[in-house]
């Protein structure tokens, strides 16, 4: 079996029976909502390829996507708006979301895996993995979610604000998008607090 599922192995043979593995995606983007999931994944179940969403192609991620949702005991996706991230910051905010994905599932865990090095205090056991996206299999699944559904968020964003290229950079700090900004101004969905720099505190 992958050394993805060693995080999970150990915790099983301690007697833990429901691990959970929870990430958030969109720290960064000037634009967007900060999304997280929560996932937990059959004692026996082995799905091949998990790692860091940032290290798989955007099909393979869509396709992983699927196969979580399949075969997954348990999982929730949850996001945490632009204005709130404004109104209590972006690391309060991802603490905020990985809670609340935790919160959503159907099955109350008994161990928690988080990515980084900070405990969202949701309520669970917790055990933090810097670099656990690629590390465990269960933060690997939350990890791809997350992604993948805030990317699928930013698509349908791009159709409605075609002019900032969203599409192209999810949100993300490129030359053409500060460009965008520049030019038309923000719209709803821009982070004000990321942004100020950008276009001045007046707009």
């Amino acid at each position: 079996m992958s050394d993805m599922y060693t995080f999970e192995n150990e915790l099983y043979l301690k007697g833990y029976t429901a691990i959970c593995g929870t990430d958030e995606a969109g720290a960064g983007p000037l634009a967007g909502p900060v999304y997280a999931s929560a996932v937990i994944l059959d004692k026996d179940t082995v799905i091949e390829g998990l790692n860091d969403s940032k290290k798989l192609s955007e099909k393979k991620r869509e396709k992983l996507y699927d196969e979580i949702i399949a075969k997954a005991r348990a999982y929730a996706v949850v996001y945490v708006s632009e204005s709130v991230i404004d109104e209590i910051n972006i690391l309060n905010a991802r603490m905020l979301a990985m809670r609340q994905a935790v919160s959503a599932l159907d099955i109350k865990p008994d161990f928690l895996l988080v990515d980084g090095n900070r405990d969202p205090q949701a309520g669970v056991e917790t055990l933090c993995v810097v670099g656990g996206d690629g590390k465990s299999a269960s933060i690997a699944a939350a990890s791809i979610l997350a992604k993948v559904s805030r990317d699928r968020f930013m698509l349908k964003m791009a159709d409605k604000y075609p002019q900032y290229g969203f599409e192209k950079h999810k949100g993300y700090g490129t030359r053409q998008h500060i460009d965008a900004i520049k030019e038309h101004g923000p719209c709803r969905i821009h982070r004000r607090t990321f942004i100020k720099n950008i276009c001045g505190e007046g707009k």
